[in-house]
C-alpha cells in the first residue's frame, strides 16, 4: 500500500484531501479577487470541467467556503457567491467592531504569553512575507486569511468566547478585503499590527486597546472609498 502510494505521488497523483484543498484554493482566490462578482452563480458541472475534477470535490470545497460565509446556498438554485456588503453593513459592522475589539485587544495584553505572542508574531510574518511568488490577486486573498487569523489569535488569546464567537460569525476580515484591491490596504495595515505587537511585547493593555481602536478607524476610512 506505501509503494502504491509513494507512486501515486511520483505520479502527480492527487490524494483525496489534496484535490478538495486544491479546489477550494482556487475558488477562494476567485472570489476574494471578484474574479466570481458578489452574487454570481457557482455552476458546479462547469467547475468540475475546468478544473479537471469530479462534481464532488467542488461541492465539498464550496461547502466550506459556506461555512466561511463566502457563498451561499439555496434550493433549487445551488451555490452563489455572497453578495457585496452595502455601505450600512460596512458602516454597522465597524461600529460593532470599535465597540468590542479594544476591549478584547485590552484583554489579551493582559493574558499575553510567550506562546501567544509568538503565534501573533507568525501571523505577522505571514502577512509581511506573502509567502513564494504569486499574482497580486493571490497574494492578496492570503493577506486576507492571514489578517483573519492574526485578529482571531488576538480574540483567543483575549479569552471571552461570546466576543470571539460574535465577530467569527461576520466573517468580518474576508468580507472586508473583498471591498477594495489596494497594496496600501495591506501596508498601512502591517504598520498597525506591529503597533499592537508592540503594546503586547510591553504588557501594556490601554496601549493595545488604543492601537487596536486607531487601526480599526483607519482600516474603516480606508475602505470607505469602495462606496463612492
Amino acid at each position: 500500500m506505501a509503494v502504491a502510494a509513494e507512486r501515486q505521488k511520483r505520479a502527480g497523483v492527487l490524494r483525496p484531501t489534496s484535490v478538495v484543498e486544491s479546489v477550494y484554493e482556487s475558488i477562494y482566490h476567485r472570489l476574494m479577487s471578484l474574479e466570481i462578482a458578489p452574487g454570481a452563480r457557482i455552476p458546479i458541472d462547469l467547475f468540475a470541467r475546468e478544473l479537471g475534477v469530479s462534481q464532488t470535490p467542488i461541492r465539498e470545497a464550496l461547502s466550506r467556503l459556506e461555512r466561511e460565509g463566502l457563498v451561499r446556498k439555496e434550493h433549487l438554485i445551488g451555490y452563489s457567491a455572497a453578495p457585496q456588503w452595502t455601505r450600512k453593513q460596512f458602516e454597522d459592522l465597524y461600529v460593532f467592531r470599535l465597540l468590542i475589539e479594544p476591549e478584547a485587544a485590552r484583554l489579551a495584553a493582559l493574558n499575553m504569553t510567550p506562546e501567544a505572542l509568538q503565534q501573533l508574531e507568525v501571523f505577522s510574518a505571514d502577512m509581511g512575507q506573502g509567502g513564494p511568488p504569486v499574482d497580486r490577486n493571490t497574494r492578496y486573498s492570503r493577506f486576507a486569511r492571514a489578517d483573519a487569523q492574526f485578529h482571531d489569535a488576538i480574540l483567543k488569546i483575549a479569552g471571552n468566547d461570546v466576543i470571539r464567537t460574535s465577530l467569527s460569525s461576520q466573517h468580518t476580515h474576508l468580507h472586508i478585503f473583498r471591498l477594495m484591491f489596494h497594496t496600501r490596504v495591506t501596508q498601512e495595515a502591517l504598520q498597525e499590527h506591529e503597533d499592537l505587537l508592540t503594546a503586547f511585547r510591553a504588557g501594556d493593555s490601554e496601549a493595545a486597546a488604543q492601537a487596536m481602536r486607531v487601526h480599526i478607524e483607519r482600516s474603516r476610512d480606508r475602505l470607505l472609498s469602495a462606496f463612492e
